[in-house]
């Protein structure tokens, strides 16, 4: 039987990946073998993992709690194994980020292909995760760079701190905009698609709305900028949106106002307090805060004016 440590590689690898086909081609193995990986696990656990609706696999509720659980000990092996392979094969070095997602479908990609550019033997580690799974990371050695919301949750993490403004995105024709800016009032009981009751930027415009007399009034709740803006695009109500989401999109089907009082959104770059930054991860960080700090005031001048 095999280790079970090569167990959960297969099984993790199937939960990131969606299919066995893919688990393998990424393990370099059969889906046989994969297959065979996956029936031991669930005989040693005497759970069943997945199970197959309409020709997919749907992982049950124990293999969600049992991925939260191998996930960063997986990624731990991978970062060791890929370590050891920079090492000989002499690379230049390696840039480590982890990144939430509003950064994620746009900014990050597009600085790491400039970064990129004078570095053709680079290699990389690159994922978008939710901010307190991104911190567990940094904290565990697997990431060097992490860029997230705060609060920060982990001890013996150092955090440089930016605060960007909000804009509301509002459904086009809604005949709500006609000013550069629109005030708590002028939304009063205005359908908002929120990120989730606690998430700082609801919590701020919630505030705004209380103390300006208006009523705040939730529609939907999502999980990402991304996903309250194509709500928005559908015309399900008003969002607030940060500015490297705004920067991605095609900006069709809403407009863009300042909202007064402000909203805003805090990011944080995250290294390890006790390992000193790498020369890479320095000269990357060096390239992209300038562009964090222009790129919000480029989407507030380029999309109000539009």
């Amino acid at each position: 039987m095999s280790t079970p440590f090569r167990q959960f590689q297969a099984f993790h690898a199937i939960m990131e990946r969606g299919t066995v086909t893919a688990a393998a081609e990424h393990l370099g193995v059969s889906q046989p073998a994969i297959s065979n990986l996956l029936s031991q696990l669930e005989r040693r656990t005497k759970f069943k993992l997945f199970e197959r609706r309409r020709g997919r696999l749907v992982p049950t509720p124990e293999a969600a709690v049992l991925f939260e659980e191998i996930d960063t000990i997986v990624r731990g092996l991978d970062h060791v194994n890929q370590a050891v392979a920079d090492l000989q094969n002499r690379t230049a070095g390696q840039l480590q980020v982890a990144t939430n997602h509003a950064l994620a479908f746009g900014f990050i990609p597009a600085e790491i292909a400039v970064f990129c550019e004078k570095r053709p033997n680079l290699t990389l580690a690159v994922q978008s995760q939710y901010s307190g799974k991104i911190q567990e990371w940094v904290a565990a050695g697997l990431y060097e760079i992490g860029i997230c919301e705060r609060p920060i949750l982990h001890e013996g993490l150092e955090e440089r701190r930016f605060t960007f403004e909000t804009l509301c995105a509002i459904p086009e024709g809604a005949g709500l905009a006609e000013d550069a800016t629109v005030t708590p009032s002028a939304l009063d009981d205005y359908p908002f698609i929120i990120m989730g009751a606690d998430h700082m930027v609801t919590r701020r415009t919630r505030e705004a709305f209380h103390s300006n007399g208006a009523h705040f009034r939730v529609r939907c709740h999502t999980d990402l900028f991304r996903n309250a803006l194509n709500l928005v695009k559908q015309g399900l109500g008003a969002a607030m949106i940060d500015p490297f989401t705004l920067a991605s999109d095609d900006g069709q089907g809403y407009v863009v106002r300042r909202l007064e009082p402000t909203v805003h959104l805090d990011i944080v770059i995250v290294t390890r307090r006790d390992r000193p930054i790498s020369v890479v991860g320095q000269e990357f960080l060096d390239q992209i805060i300038p562009q964090m700090e222009k790129i919000a005031i480029d989407v507030t001048q380029d999309r109000i004016d539009a």
